[in-house]
C-alpha cells in the first residue's frame, strides 16, 4: 500500500501537550495583604506562570503562635480579596489538613495532583539563608522548583547548597507590609486602607476580627 493509499485513521498521530505551569504561594494570611497578592502577581507575570494558587496555612512551623483568626475567617478574606481576579485561586489543603503546615506535605500532594506540570514554591528572598533547615528539603527539591522575590536591584544572595535545588530570582514589588502590624492597626482602631484589599476590610470589621 501506498503512502497516498493511508487514510487518517491509519497514520499515527503524535500529541504533544505542553507542561502547565503552576506557581504556589503559601502564608498564613491572617489577614491577606496588598504585599502577598503583589508577590503573587510579580511571580505569575515574570515566569508566565498559566495558574497561581495560593495556599493558606493551618499553622506555620517556625510562628506556632502567629495566627490569631480561624480558618474559616482567613479562607473568606482571602476569597474576598481575589473573587474578582481570575488568574489566582486558592486550594485548602493545608487548613483541611490541620496541625503543622510543612511545605513537604502540601508539594507531595501536588506533585500527586499534578504529575505532569511544572510547579513553582514562591518565597521571599529572606528565607533563602534558611531553605537548608526546611523539613525534606532534599526531596521537596526534587518536587518543585523555587521563585524567590528580591526588590529589583539588591545584589543576589548565597545560594543554599542543596543538591537538585532550581531556584529563579524574581525582581518584585516588595511592601514592607506584614499581619503582625496590621493586627496592631486593628487593635489600635487605625485604618487598614491601602494596605489590605477593601473586601477583606469589610469581613475584618463585620466579624470584629483581631480585637
Amino acid at each position: 500500500m501506498g503512502l497516498a493509499e493511508l487514510t487518517l485513521r491509519e497514520i499515527p498521530r503524535v500529541i504533544t501537550v505542553r507542561a502547565v505551569k503552576i506557581g504556589f504561594l503559601g502564608g498564613s494570611f491572617d489577614p491577606v495583604h496588598f504585599g502577598h497578592l503583589l508577590a503573587a502577581q510579580d511571580a505569575l507575570e515574570q515566569y508566565q506562570l498559566d495558574r497561581l494558587i495560593l495556599v493558606p496555612a493551618a499553622q506555620a512551623p517556625l510562628k506556632p503562635n502567629e495566627i490569631q483568626s480561624s480558618a474559616s475567617d482567613r479562607l473568606a478574606m482571602l476569597g474576598a480579596a481575589i473573587e474578582w481576579d481570575k488568574r489566582f485561586e486558592i486550594d485548602d489543603f493545608e487548613l483541611r489538613r490541620g496541625g503543622v503546615s510543612y511545605t513537604i506535605d502540601s508539594a507531595r500532594y501536588f506533585r500527586a495532583l499534578y504529575p505532569n506540570d511544572q510547579l513553582f514554591w514562591v518565597i521571599g528572598g529572606d528565607q533563602l539563608p534558611h531553605l537548608h533547615l526546611w523539613k525534606d528539603i532534599h526531596e521537596l527539591a526534587q518536587l518543585v522548583e523555587f521563585i524567590f522575590l528580591e526588590r529589583p536591584g539588591y545584589p543576589n544572595k548565597p545560594r543554599p547548597d542543596i543538591p537538585g535545588l532550581r531556584l529563579h530570582r524574581c525582581e518584585g514589588h516588595l511592601l514592607a507590609i506584614s499581619s503582625t502590624e496590621l493586627r496592631e492597626r486593628i487593635r489600635r482602631n487605625l485604618s487598614l486602607d491601602y494596605f489590605v484589599p477593601h473586601k477583606a476590610i469589610v469581613l475584618i470589621k463585620e466579624h470584629a476580627l483581631y480585637r
